[in-house]
Protein backbone atom coordinates (compact mmCIF):
# COMPACT_ATOMS: atom_id res chain seq x y z
CA UNK A 1 0.00 0.00 0.00
CA UNK A 2 1.68 3.58 -0.77
CA UNK A 3 2.37 5.45 2.24
CA UNK A 4 1.09 9.04 1.88
CA UNK A 5 3.31 12.33 2.42
CA UNK A 6 2.96 14.02 5.74
CA UNK A 7 1.67 17.24 6.03
CA UNK A 8 4.90 18.94 6.64
CA UNK A 9 6.06 21.56 3.78
CA UNK A 10 2.67 20.21 1.91
CA UNK A 11 1.51 23.82 -0.01
CA UNK A 12 -1.83 25.15 0.70
CA UNK A 13 -3.30 28.58 -0.33
CA UNK A 14 -6.34 29.98 1.86
CA UNK A 15 -8.56 32.67 0.00
CA UNK A 16 -10.77 34.38 1.81
CA UNK A 17 -11.99 38.28 1.65
CA UNK A 18 -12.58 37.95 5.60
CA UNK A 19 -9.58 38.32 7.22
CA UNK A 20 -11.03 36.55 10.37
CA UNK A 21 -11.92 33.52 8.99
CA UNK A 22 -8.67 33.57 6.49
CA UNK A 23 -6.44 33.60 9.95
CA UNK A 24 -8.67 30.81 11.10
CA UNK A 25 -8.36 28.54 8.64
CA UNK A 26 -4.38 29.22 8.48
CA UNK A 27 -4.05 28.61 12.45
CA UNK A 28 -5.46 25.21 12.13
CA UNK A 29 -3.90 23.89 8.78
CA UNK A 30 -0.50 25.46 10.47
CA UNK A 31 -0.66 23.46 13.63
CA UNK A 32 -0.60 20.45 11.22
CA UNK A 33 2.29 21.47 9.78
CA UNK A 34 0.90 22.49 6.19
CA UNK A 35 2.91 25.26 4.62
CA UNK A 36 0.00 27.87 4.48
CA UNK A 37 0.13 31.27 2.25
CA UNK A 38 -3.24 33.20 2.24
CA UNK A 39 -4.35 35.60 -0.19
CA UNK A 40 -7.66 38.31 0.67
CA UNK A 41 -8.65 38.38 -3.50
CA UNK A 42 -8.65 36.11 -6.04
CA UNK A 43 -6.51 38.59 -8.03
CA UNK A 44 -4.30 38.11 -5.80
CA UNK A 45 -4.58 34.47 -5.31
CA UNK A 46 -4.45 33.77 -9.06
CA UNK A 47 -0.77 35.60 -8.64
CA UNK A 48 0.53 34.15 -5.77
CA UNK A 49 -0.76 30.64 -7.51
CA UNK A 50 1.65 31.34 -10.32
CA UNK A 51 4.53 32.54 -8.35
CA UNK A 52 4.37 29.70 -5.04
CA UNK A 53 2.68 26.55 -6.53
CA UNK A 54 0.83 25.38 -4.33
CA UNK A 55 -0.58 21.79 -4.08
CA UNK A 56 -4.16 23.10 -2.77
CA UNK A 57 -6.02 26.03 -2.53
CA UNK A 58 -9.32 26.76 0.44
CA UNK A 59 -11.29 29.25 -1.60
CA UNK A 60 -14.28 31.44 -0.36
CA UNK A 61 -16.71 31.60 -2.92
CA UNK A 62 -18.58 35.22 -1.64
CA UNK A 63 -15.87 37.64 -2.36
CA UNK A 64 -15.80 41.45 -4.36
CA UNK A 65 -14.70 41.82 -7.82
CA UNK A 66 -13.29 38.34 -8.42
CA UNK A 67 -15.60 35.71 -7.02
CA UNK A 68 -14.41 32.31 -6.20
CA UNK A 69 -16.19 30.57 -9.14
CA UNK A 70 -14.73 33.04 -11.33
CA UNK A 71 -10.97 32.65 -9.46
CA UNK A 72 -11.71 28.76 -10.01
CA UNK A 73 -12.77 29.48 -13.86
CA UNK A 74 -9.31 31.23 -14.42
CA UNK A 75 -7.27 28.42 -12.67
CA UNK A 76 -8.47 26.05 -14.77
CA UNK A 77 -7.76 27.20 -17.87
CA UNK A 78 -4.26 26.65 -16.62
CA UNK A 79 -2.23 24.03 -17.71
CA UNK A 80 -0.58 22.66 -14.41
CA UNK A 81 -3.67 21.19 -12.05
CA UNK A 82 -4.35 22.71 -8.52
CA UNK A 83 -6.37 21.16 -6.25
CA UNK A 84 -9.32 23.55 -5.02
CA UNK A 85 -11.99 23.20 -1.86
CA UNK A 86 -14.44 25.61 -1.83
CA UNK A 87 -15.76 26.66 1.85
CA UNK A 88 -18.48 28.84 2.00
CA UNK A 89 -20.90 29.89 4.11
CA UNK A 90 -23.53 29.63 0.95
CA UNK A 91 -24.90 26.26 1.44
CA UNK A 92 -27.17 26.69 -1.40
CA UNK A 93 -27.27 23.21 -2.98
CA UNK A 94 -27.61 24.38 -7.07
CA UNK A 95 -24.08 26.47 -5.93
CA UNK A 96 -22.73 23.64 -4.95
CA UNK A 97 -23.45 21.46 -7.89
CA UNK A 98 -22.16 24.32 -9.86
CA UNK A 99 -18.75 25.04 -7.96
CA UNK A 100 -18.32 21.03 -8.44
CA UNK A 101 -19.12 21.15 -11.57
CA UNK A 102 -17.25 23.84 -13.06
CA UNK A 103 -13.94 21.82 -10.97
CA UNK A 104 -13.81 22.22 -7.79
CA UNK A 105 -12.56 19.25 -6.07
CA UNK A 106 -15.08 19.66 -2.79
CA UNK A 107 -17.06 21.98 -0.99
CA UNK A 108 -17.03 22.41 2.69
CA UNK A 109 -20.03 24.63 4.29
CA UNK A 110 -19.29 27.61 7.00
CA UNK A 111 -19.51 27.22 9.84
CA UNK A 112 -16.94 23.85 9.44
CA UNK A 113 -15.56 21.55 11.94
CA UNK A 114 -12.08 21.84 12.07
CA UNK A 115 -11.66 18.28 12.17
CA UNK A 116 -13.74 17.98 9.50
CA UNK A 117 -11.44 20.47 7.54
CA UNK A 118 -8.72 18.68 7.83
CA UNK A 119 -10.15 15.20 7.12
CA UNK A 120 -10.74 16.70 3.80
CA UNK A 121 -7.61 18.31 3.11
CA UNK A 122 -5.65 14.82 3.98
CA UNK A 123 -8.24 13.34 1.48
CA UNK A 124 -7.62 15.55 -1.13
CA UNK A 125 -3.55 15.24 -0.92
CA UNK A 126 -4.33 11.43 -0.66
CA UNK A 127 -6.01 11.40 -3.79
CA UNK A 128 -2.99 13.70 -5.51
CA UNK A 129 -0.40 10.89 -4.59
CA UNK A 130 -2.27 8.37 -6.11
CA UNK A 131 -2.75 10.52 -8.85
CA UNK A 132 1.20 11.22 -8.99
CA UNK A 133 2.30 7.85 -8.21
CA UNK A 134 0.00 6.66 -11.44
CA UNK A 135 1.94 10.04 -14.03
CA UNK A 136 4.89 8.24 -12.46
CA UNK A 137 4.26 4.58 -13.42
CA UNK A 138 3.02 5.66 -17.21
CA UNK A 139 6.26 7.41 -17.80
CA UNK A 140 8.62 4.98 -16.66
CA UNK A 141 6.18 2.46 -18.88
CA UNK A 142 6.44 5.35 -21.76
CA UNK A 143 10.16 5.45 -20.91
CA UNK A 144 10.99 1.44 -21.25
CA UNK A 145 8.87 1.48 -24.58
CA UNK A 146 10.77 3.77 -26.24
CA UNK A 147 14.20 3.28 -24.85
CA UNK A 148 16.68 0.47 -25.43
CA UNK A 149 17.36 -1.37 -22.33
CA UNK A 150 21.28 -1.88 -23.22
CA UNK A 151 22.01 1.31 -24.65
CA UNK A 152 19.66 4.00 -22.74
CA UNK A 153 19.00 4.74 -26.32
CA UNK A 154 15.72 5.19 -27.97
CA UNK A 155 14.61 1.64 -29.48
CA UNK A 156 13.05 1.66 -33.10
CA UNK A 157 9.84 1.44 -31.95
CA UNK A 158 8.90 5.19 -32.56
CA UNK A 159 12.19 6.77 -34.15
CA UNK A 160 10.76 6.49 -37.40
CA UNK A 161 7.83 8.91 -36.54
CA UNK A 162 10.21 11.30 -34.75
CA UNK A 163 12.30 11.70 -37.75
CA UNK A 164 9.26 12.59 -40.05
CA UNK A 165 8.35 15.09 -37.67
CA UNK A 166 11.58 16.55 -37.62
CA UNK A 167 12.00 16.73 -41.53
CA UNK A 168 8.52 18.30 -41.59
CA UNK A 169 9.62 20.99 -39.08
CA UNK A 170 12.88 21.32 -40.87
CA UNK A 171 11.24 21.87 -44.39
CA UNK A 172 8.89 24.54 -42.69
CA UNK A 173 11.53 26.73 -41.10
CA UNK A 174 14.12 26.50 -44.05
CA UNK A 175 16.68 24.09 -42.02
CA UNK A 176 18.28 20.47 -42.99
CA UNK A 177 18.36 17.60 -40.74
CA UNK A 178 21.24 14.87 -41.16
CA UNK A 179 20.93 11.40 -40.28
CA UNK A 180 23.82 9.27 -39.53
CA UNK A 181 24.18 5.35 -39.52
CA UNK A 182 26.70 3.75 -37.45
CA UNK A 183 28.09 0.41 -37.18
CA UNK A 184 30.83 -0.97 -34.95
CA UNK A 185 33.58 -2.64 -36.93
CA UNK A 186 34.06 -6.55 -36.43
CA UNK A 187 31.94 -6.61 -33.54
CA UNK A 188 31.62 -10.15 -33.61
CA UNK A 189 35.24 -10.66 -32.52
CA UNK A 190 33.63 -8.83 -29.10
CA UNK A 191 31.83 -12.31 -28.87
CA UNK A 192 34.67 -14.54 -30.18
CA UNK A 193 37.12 -13.19 -27.54
CA UNK A 194 34.58 -12.64 -24.99
CA UNK A 195 30.91 -13.01 -24.30
CA UNK A 196 27.68 -11.75 -25.05
CA UNK A 197 27.29 -10.02 -21.48
CA UNK A 198 30.87 -8.04 -22.23
CA UNK A 199 29.25 -7.23 -25.66
CA UNK A 200 26.44 -5.60 -24.33
CA UNK A 201 28.55 -3.15 -21.77
CA UNK A 202 30.59 -2.47 -24.95
CA UNK A 203 27.13 -1.42 -26.47
CA UNK A 204 26.41 0.66 -23.65
CA UNK A 205 29.25 2.52 -23.26
CA UNK A 206 29.53 4.28 -26.68
CA UNK A 207 25.94 4.37 -26.75
CA UNK A 208 26.68 6.36 -23.36
CA UNK A 209 29.40 8.61 -25.41
CA UNK A 210 26.75 9.23 -28.51
CA UNK A 211 24.50 10.21 -25.54
CA UNK A 212 26.86 12.83 -24.01
CA UNK A 213 28.50 14.56 -27.29
CA UNK A 214 24.34 15.51 -28.22
CA UNK A 215 22.85 18.28 -28.12
CA UNK A 216 19.29 18.63 -26.49
CA UNK A 217 17.68 18.77 -29.71
CA UNK A 218 19.23 15.87 -30.90
CA UNK A 219 18.25 12.19 -30.43
CA UNK A 220 19.81 8.60 -31.52
CA UNK A 221 18.58 5.01 -31.26
CA UNK A 222 19.88 1.70 -31.57
CA UNK A 223 18.88 0.52 -34.85
CA UNK A 224 19.32 -3.14 -34.06
CA UNK A 225 22.41 -5.39 -32.99
CA UNK A 226 25.72 -3.12 -33.08
CA UNK A 227 24.09 -0.34 -34.95
CA UNK A 228 22.64 2.86 -34.04
CA UNK A 229 21.07 5.88 -35.83
CA UNK A 230 21.76 9.64 -34.83
CA UNK A 231 19.58 12.57 -35.87
CA UNK A 232 21.30 16.02 -35.76
CA UNK A 233 18.39 18.49 -35.89
CA UNK A 234 19.13 21.58 -37.64
CA UNK A 235 22.43 20.86 -39.03
CA UNK A 236 23.91 21.09 -42.54
CA UNK A 237 26.32 18.55 -44.42
CA UNK A 238 29.44 20.44 -43.13
CA UNK A 239 27.94 20.25 -39.72
CA UNK A 240 27.03 16.66 -39.45
CA UNK A 241 30.03 15.55 -40.94
CA UNK A 242 32.19 17.28 -38.13
CA UNK A 243 29.82 15.69 -35.44
CA UNK A 244 30.32 12.01 -37.65
CA UNK A 245 34.10 12.49 -37.58
CA UNK A 246 34.01 13.44 -34.00
CA UNK A 247 32.06 10.49 -32.78
CA UNK A 248 34.22 8.41 -34.86
CA UNK A 249 37.37 9.39 -33.01
CA UNK A 250 35.97 8.95 -29.73
CA UNK A 251 35.28 5.79 -30.09
CA UNK A 252 38.68 4.67 -31.51
CA UNK A 253 40.64 6.43 -28.93
CA UNK A 254 38.29 4.86 -26.09
CA UNK A 255 39.16 1.15 -24.35
CA UNK A 256 35.72 -0.29 -23.23
CA UNK A 257 35.99 -2.08 -19.84
CA UNK A 258 33.87 -3.73 -17.13
CA UNK A 259 36.88 -3.50 -14.66
CA UNK A 260 37.86 -7.12 -15.86
CA UNK A 261 37.71 -6.99 -19.93
CA UNK A 262 38.84 -4.70 -22.20
CA UNK A 263 38.37 -3.59 -25.60
CA UNK A 264 38.95 -1.37 -28.50
CA UNK A 265 37.30 -0.92 -30.82
CA UNK A 266 36.27 1.08 -34.16
CA UNK A 267 33.17 2.66 -35.96
CA UNK A 268 32.42 2.89 -39.55
CA UNK A 269 29.51 5.71 -40.06
CA UNK A 270 27.64 6.76 -43.45
CA UNK A 271 25.62 9.81 -43.24
CA UNK A 272 22.78 11.80 -45.22
CA UNK A 273 20.81 15.06 -45.36
CA UNK A 274 17.70 16.57 -46.14
CA UNK A 275 16.85 18.44 -49.04
CA UNK A 276 16.25 22.16 -48.53
CA UNK A 277 13.92 21.98 -51.93
CA UNK A 278 11.56 18.93 -51.09
CA UNK A 279 10.02 16.95 -48.65
CA UNK A 280 11.98 13.65 -48.14
CA UNK A 281 10.77 10.40 -45.82
CA UNK A 282 12.23 9.28 -43.07
CA UNK A 283 12.74 5.68 -44.30
CA UNK A 284 14.65 7.49 -48.09
CA UNK A 285 17.07 9.58 -46.00
CA UNK A 286 17.81 6.69 -43.54
CA UNK A 287 18.80 3.91 -46.78
CA UNK A 288 20.76 6.85 -47.83
CA UNK A 289 22.57 7.10 -44.98
CA UNK A 290 23.08 3.32 -44.90
CA UNK A 291 24.53 3.01 -48.14
CA UNK A 292 27.03 5.62 -46.82
CA UNK A 293 27.83 3.12 -44.34
CA UNK A 294 28.21 0.66 -46.87
CA UNK A 295 30.67 2.27 -48.71
CA UNK A 296 33.13 3.16 -45.62
CA UNK A 297 32.61 -0.63 -44.79
CA UNK A 298 33.67 -1.74 -48.61
CA UNK A 299 36.29 1.02 -48.18
CA UNK A 300 38.44 0.14 -45.35
CA UNK A 301 36.40 0.31 -41.75
CA UNK A 302 36.75 3.09 -39.67
CA UNK A 303 35.84 6.37 -41.53
CA UNK A 304 33.03 8.66 -42.56
CA UNK A 305 31.10 8.37 -45.97
CA UNK A 306 28.86 11.30 -47.16
CA UNK A 307 25.85 9.76 -49.52
CA UNK A 308 25.98 13.07 -51.30
CA UNK A 309 29.37 12.58 -51.68
CA UNK A 310 28.71 9.20 -53.26
CA UNK A 311 26.12 11.09 -55.13
CA UNK A 312 28.22 13.31 -56.57
CA UNK A 313 31.27 11.27 -57.45
CA UNK A 314 28.21 8.65 -59.15
CA UNK A 315 29.30 5.68 -56.66
CA UNK A 316 25.61 5.03 -55.13
CA UNK A 317 24.65 1.84 -55.62
CA UNK A 318 22.10 1.03 -58.17
CA UNK A 319 20.45 -2.25 -56.64
CA UNK A 320 21.15 -1.25 -53.04
CA UNK A 321 18.23 0.55 -50.84
CA UNK A 322 16.11 0.52 -53.75
CA UNK A 323 13.08 2.56 -52.96
CA UNK A 324 9.45 1.50 -53.76
CA UNK A 325 5.99 3.16 -52.66
CA UNK A 326 5.84 1.18 -49.62
CA UNK A 327 9.44 2.60 -48.38
CA UNK A 328 8.35 5.74 -48.36
CA UNK A 329 4.79 5.47 -47.09
CA UNK A 330 4.65 7.59 -43.95
CA UNK A 331 2.92 4.79 -42.38
CA UNK A 332 6.33 3.80 -40.47
CA UNK A 333 7.08 0.74 -38.37
CA UNK A 334 5.40 0.09 -35.06
CA UNK A 335 7.73 -1.88 -33.42
CA UNK A 336 11.50 -2.99 -33.25
CA UNK A 337 10.74 -6.20 -34.84
CA UNK A 338 9.12 -4.92 -37.77
CA UNK A 339 11.39 -1.94 -38.40
CA UNK A 340 14.47 -4.28 -37.93
CA UNK A 341 12.81 -6.44 -40.57
CA UNK A 342 12.12 -3.49 -43.19
CA UNK A 343 15.98 -2.54 -42.94
CA UNK A 344 17.14 -6.41 -43.86
CA UNK A 345 15.17 -6.46 -46.38
CA UNK A 346 16.94 -3.45 -48.53
CA UNK A 347 20.08 -5.57 -47.65
CA UNK A 348 19.50 -8.38 -49.75
CA UNK A 349 22.78 -8.02 -51.58
CA UNK A 350 25.07 -9.74 -49.10
CA UNK A 351 22.80 -12.02 -47.34
CA UNK A 352 25.50 -15.11 -49.25
CA UNK A 353 28.28 -13.11 -47.66
CA UNK A 354 26.68 -12.84 -44.31
CA UNK A 355 25.49 -16.73 -44.51
CA UNK A 356 28.94 -18.07 -45.65
CA UNK A 357 30.54 -15.96 -42.79
CA UNK A 358 28.11 -17.57 -40.35
CA UNK A 359 28.99 -21.23 -41.83
CA UNK A 360 32.35 -21.08 -41.26
CA UNK A 361 32.33 -19.94 -37.92
CA UNK A 362 29.68 -22.35 -36.82
CA UNK A 363 31.86 -25.35 -38.19
CA UNK A 364 34.12 -24.96 -34.98
CA UNK A 365 32.01 -23.36 -32.14
CA UNK A 366 29.12 -21.85 -31.00
CA UNK A 367 28.36 -17.86 -31.72
CA UNK A 368 26.61 -16.22 -28.72
CA UNK A 369 23.76 -13.87 -29.95
CA UNK A 370 24.72 -10.32 -28.08
CA UNK A 371 21.83 -8.89 -28.81
CA UNK A 372 18.39 -9.20 -29.00
CA UNK A 373 18.33 -6.95 -32.59
CA UNK A 374 19.18 -10.29 -34.12
CA UNK A 375 21.84 -11.16 -36.41
CA UNK A 376 23.39 -8.47 -38.41
CA UNK A 377 25.43 -8.41 -41.11
CA UNK A 378 28.43 -5.82 -40.85
CA UNK A 379 31.38 -7.11 -38.83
Amino acid sequence: MMEMKKPDGRRVLVVDDDSENRNLIVEVLEAEKYEVQSAGSGQEALTKIQGWAPELVLLDYNMPGMSGLDTLTHLRKQQNYTAVIFVSANSDRELVVKCLGSGADDYIRKPFNAGELLARVLVRFRNKDVQDALASANARLLEMAEKDDVTGLYNMRFIYQKIESELKRAKRYGRQCGIIMMDVDKFKSVNDNFDHLFGSHVLKEIGQMIKKNMREIDFAARYGGDEFLLVLTETDEQGVKVFAERIRKLVEAHSCTDGKNVFKCTTSLGFSVSSLDELMSARELVLRADQGLYRAKETGRNRVVSWADMNREGTVPKNVGKLNKTDLSVDMPETQAQATAAAVQQREDDAAERLAETREDMSDKVIPITSAGGNRRRR
